[in-house]
């Protein structure tokens, strides 16, 4: 059994938290714990599972999303195992929200937040990868070698569709990713009113 405490938590969502790994530091522990008191973090736990399997069993490349290693049990319950994803210098990876935050940040990464998320949306739309909803928080701006730079979705992977045509048909696929990413745009405009280099940006992603 792995054992976790709040000096290794590195993040917090609804239904998880989620923890360095105390003994691989490439690695996170999420763990479920739903906030709302609403019993649906475990399907949907499931559900995204799942997908990442399909994902793997497809070859896709964990350049966007962090791999999925399966499960393990801690003294906090179940954890499934993520990739963390960690800039160069070690540091765990900042969310866009960080970068959007302040108006000085965005305009000091602003040519390479542009060029990412476009390659963000390319590597969406060519591996068919469906997510259920893009949302700042839960994407991290990876800073690579040589200043690189790498946008990399770590939540909210997965299709909930009842018939999930989106998951196995491209064609279809294709028009929910570019509708999720417009609703992405669409969310960024109502956070960020106030920050104008994020609405310059939207004009070139």
């Amino acid at each position: 059994m792995i054992m976790l405490d709040k000096s290794l938590l590195v993040g917090q969502g609804l239904h998880r938290d989620v923890y360095q790994h105390p003994e691989n530091p490439g690695l996170c522990l999420k763990v479920r714990v739903d906030r709302d008191r609403v019993n649906r973090g475990d399907q949907e736990e499931q559900r995204e599972q799942a997908y990442y399997r399909l994902l793997a069993k497809r070859g896709v490349p964990w350049e966007g999303i962090p791999k999925f290693h399966g499960n393990v049990e801690t003294n906090l319950g179940s954890a499934a195992v993520f990739d963390l994803i960690r800039d160069a210098d070690g540091e765990v990876s900042k969310t866009l929200e960080y970068y959007f935050g302040q108006i000085t940040i965005t305009e000091a990464h602003q040519a390479e937040l542009i060029f990412e998320l476009n390659q963000l949306k390319s590597y969406l739309l060519r591996h068919n990868i469906i997510t259920m909803s893009l949302k700042p928080k839960n994407i991290v701006f990876q800073r690579l070698e040589d200043d690189q730079w790498r946008c990399v979705i770590i939540d909210n992977i997965g299709n909930s569709d009842w018939l999930p045509l989106m998951t196995y048909v491209p064609l279809f696929g294709r028009i929910k990713i570019r509708r999720k990413w417009q609703d992405f745009e669409r969310r960024l405009k109502r956070m960020y009113p106030m920050n104008d280099a994020v609405l310059r940006m939207l004009k070139f992603i």
